[in-house]
């Protein structure tokens, strides 16, 4: 049986709009991003980050996984042309050619890494380059297509913007920080895992080896409860570690338990409306928990100023 081919984009691209650009930078994800990366910047000190710095360093690391957006555009151009959630996207369309798409994307990195290296630190630029290449690259190009633990692995890359924003403001690797690196990472494969059992007729039409089409759903249904129970004890870490108090503790538990109840319905329930619920529910619950952390770092400095 012959495979479905993508239309060639390697044409001239005419009509390209500033929206076509726009979705090239992936904005939702690259939101998410930012915003984990910004309440890195505000816990990494009792008192206020410097404005410039706030400004500087989240249009370094914003600039940076858009770039890593687009270069995941481009790799994978050929396999969203398979899929009806990305066929509509630029390149499969024809509205931007690779090329266009590729100078944007390193345009757009060469531009987060002076920022970056010229008004934040060293340290910051070299750790956010990684995690774009460790991104559009040693996932998107390899792990994607060479396993179904490609999202654990590649994991690592989506983890990094907390750190990136504490690093940003101290100059340093602090361990609190590592600690918002692992909620994040045991998040990813929970909250990836119910969108690919959703997907998962796309995802084997573009012959991509995800873990519900080589290991069956009801395997990767248990292994959205493992990593759930893994994230549940991650989270209860910065308590632990006294980094955060019982408000953080208080709106983490309530946030598990609901996500714990997703995840167990799901060994029970094998409806992809389900499984799609869970998927939308873990961006609401990774939104919120962040949110919860910055809610109880600052509340004692409001309170403080009330008195």
């Amino acid at each position: 049986m012959t495979k479905p081919t993508a239309p060639d984009t390697t044409i001239t691209a005419t009509g390209a709009t500033w929206r076509d650009y726009l979705e090239l930078c992936k904005p939702r994800v690259v939101y998410l991003i930012v915003f984990t990366a910004i309440i890195g910047m505000l816990l990494s000190t009792p008192g206020l980050v410097p404005l410039d710095v706030l400004i500087i360093a989240t249009l370094g690391i914003g600039l940076a996984a858009a770039s890593a957006a687009a270069i995941n555009h481009v790799a994978d151009h050929r396999i969203d042309a398979l899929m009806a959630r990305t066929q509509n996207r630029p390149l499969p369309q024809g509205e931007l050619t690779t090329q266009q798409a590729l100078i944007f994307a390193l345009v757009l990195g060469a531009v987060s890494m002076y920022l970056l290296v010229a008004y934040i630190n060293v340290l910051t630029a070299v750790l956010t380059f990684f995690s774009l290449i460790g991104y559009a690259v040693i996932y998107t190009m390899y792990l994607k297509r060479a396993t179904p633990q490609n999202i654990v692995i590649g994991g690592a890359a989506g983890a990094a913007p907390p750190v990136l924003g504490w690093t940003a403001v101290t100059g340093t690797l602090d361990p609190h920080a590592l600690l918002l690196f692992l909620i994040i990472f045991a998040w990813t494969p929970p909250h990836f895992w119910a969108l690919a059992i959703y997907r998962r007729a796309e995802y084997a039409k573009a012959d991509l080896p995800m873990l519900p089409i080589t290991h069956g759903t009801e395997f990767t249904r248990l292994h959205v409860l493992y990593y759930t129970l893994l994230l549940v004890a991650a989270t209860l870490l910065p308590f632990a570690t006294y980094m955060c108090g019982m408000v953080y503790l208080v709106g983490a538990v309530i946030l598990n338990v609901i996500f714990l109840y997703y995840a167990i319905r799901m060994q029970f329930d094998d409806s992809d409306e389900l499984a799609y619920r869970t998927f939308k529910y873990s961006i609401v619950y990774l939104t919120a928990l962040f949110v919860v952390l910055f809610v109880d770092h600052y509340l004692p400095l409001v309170r403080a100023a009330l008195q």
